[in-house]
């Protein structure tokens, strides 16, 4: 009976897992980009173009991006643009070694890139993150679903299992474009 019990609860939790874990940040209409992201796109060409890459196995693909992950998050210090860089919100890799989320997140794109991942599965999501202010994080596509890098963790994530709300991301394909995404916790009272 007890095996019974036991089979019976796999047979609903993983199904239900593998969904959760599985999806995509549902996507609708173009938007315009953040304030910033154009200066960046002209300066950093790894940001707004393509680049081929082999494609990575979900478990390879995964384990490239926990280690980036801990990695950038490990070597830069939290720190506003105005502190760092003397001027407003700039959109630009760390400076000295200090950042602030989009630059934490535009770091791993780069690091990721660089390490093999292909570009037009990486994308930047802007969301409402803790004390309800906006927040930059990394949006990387594998087979198994999209998945969360974030200067706020040391974990990548499933993107319904992070608590934010997205609301919206570079698009994968074009990638100079941002679409709505409007998803998670409190995506209705943006609608």
């Amino acid at each position: 009976m007890k095996r019974l019990l036991s089979l019976a609860v796999f047979l609903v939790i993983v199904p239900h897992f593998q969904a959760f874990a599985g999806s995509s940040l549902p996507v609708t209409r173009s938007i315009g980009a953040p304030v910033g992201f154009a200066a960046a796109c002209a300066k950093y060409k790894w940001l707004c173009g393509r680049t081929v890459a082999q494609e990575l196995n979900d478990q390879a693909g995964i384990a490239l991006l926990q280690k980036i992950n801990r990695a950038v998050n490990g070597r830069i210090v939290s720190a506003e643009d105005r502190s760092s860089s003397g001027n407003g919100d700039v959109w630009s890799l760390p400076v000295a070694g200090r950042g602030d989320c989009e630059d934490y997140a535009l770091q791993k794109m780069k690091d990721l890139i660089e390490a093999g991942f292909p570009s037009n599965r990486l994308a930047l999501s802007v969301v409402i993150g803790p004390h309800d202010q906006n927040h930059v994080v990394l949006i990387a596509r594998t087979a198994g679903g999209d998945y969360v890098l974030d200067n706020l963790t040391s974990a990548v994530k499933p993107w319904r299992t992070t608590g934010y709300t997205f609301l919206a991301t570079q698009d994968f394909q074009s990638r100079t474009g941002w679409r709505v995404t409007l998803a998670g916790p409190r995506a209705g009272e943006f609608s």
